[in-house]
């Protein structure tokens, strides 16, 4: 018995270290006849391209595609070292790029509020209007559930910005008191053990849920690629219109699609800091926070910052 459970857990995990190996393997052969039949997956006119656009995008086919790629960067990066920085840079400009734009969405969410309570306690009106020519009139209430969406805007979008300036709370128990070599070791585990599957994760269970809310027949991530093409004859868009109050806010599939962005950002922003981690790992000391572009309260505010 004992014999027989051996051979059957060695045989499961030699087949699936093959299947493993076949998926990345395939990887190249299916990101080539994406790239050279776009109008497969992209001609949006198409039916069936809608849904095999919805099916690859939480696919094996997809997570294997992105994992050999990272593979194969991260093979140029390890032989060539200025190219890995470059990645680091690109990756972290990306994310310092469109944290520091859609941080202004929490003025916006102040600058919104004060007049919401202005048109309702001084000018007692029900509704607000924007715009020339033809105005954009909605209820006060659209407009104060909307403040949810500037909110999540921050959350989603600022998060890997925030992470590259250092403002994320950490519970430092011993981080601190260990060497720097330690504490790259330690970063890049935690970009490969935890921000990574944690990225992936999200990415597939938000990918279906943001599609559920957006066209009918609503696709599962348990059907097949066949099953979805079959469905495409019926397919029609039905974006989710619903508001939690007759007269509120009803674009909460914006939210969903704020939830698959988040997943994308912690993924390239965790083989950023894979990339960083390493890179310092391996130069030593005098490299940490090596082209780092942190932000600044100016000259003579350096005692304040990293406080917050």
């Amino acid at each position: 018995m004992q014999d027989d459970n051996g051979i059957s857990f060695f045989g499961a995990l030699w087949n699936g270290l093959i299947w493993f190996v076949q998926n990345i393997a395939e990887a190249f052969y299916n990101f080539g006849y994406a790239i050279t039949h776009p109008q497969l997956w992209l001609n949006w006119s198409d039916k069936e391209a809608i849904m095999r656009f919805v099916y690859y995008g939480g696919s094996v086919e997809f997570f294997f595609v992105i994992f050999a790629l990272v593979l194969v960067l991260t093979a140029i990066g390890l032989y060539f070292r200025g190219f890995m920085w470059g990645m680091v840079r690109g990756l972290e400009g990306f994310a310092n790029t469109t944290g520091r734009f859609f941080a202004w969405a929490g003025l916006l969410m102040v600058i919104q509020q004060i007049v919401i309570v202005f048109m309702q306690r001084v000018f007692t009106r029900p509704d607000m209007a924007f715009g020339l020519g033809i105005p954009f009139q909605m209820d006060i209430s659209w407009f104060a559930e909307e403040l949810k969406l500037y909110n999540a805007m921050v959350v989603c979008l600022c998060c890997t910005y925030t992470f590259v300036q250092g403002g994320h709370v950490r519970v430092d128990l011993i981080y601190a008191g260990i060497s720097h070599r330690a504490k790259r070791v330690v970063d890049m585990l935690g970009a490969i053990l935890f921000m990574m599957p944690m990225a992936v994760l999200t990415w597939m269970y938000g990918w279906y849920f943001m599609w559920r809310h957006l066209i009918v027949p609503k696709p599962s991530a348990s059907d097949t690629l066949d099953r979805l093409v079959m469905k495409s004859r019926a397919l029609r868009w039905n974006v989710e219109t619903i508001g939690f109050s007759p007269n509120g806010f009803n674009g909460y599939f914006l939210f969903k699609i704020l939830l698959v962005a988040f997943a994308a950002m912690v993924f390239l922003h965790a083989i950023a800091f894979l990339y960083r981690s390493y890179l310092e790992y391996v130069e030593g000391p005098e490299s940490v926070g090596k082209y780092l572009d942190k932000d600044s309260l100016g000259e003579g505010e350096e005692a304040y910052e990293g406080a917050h």
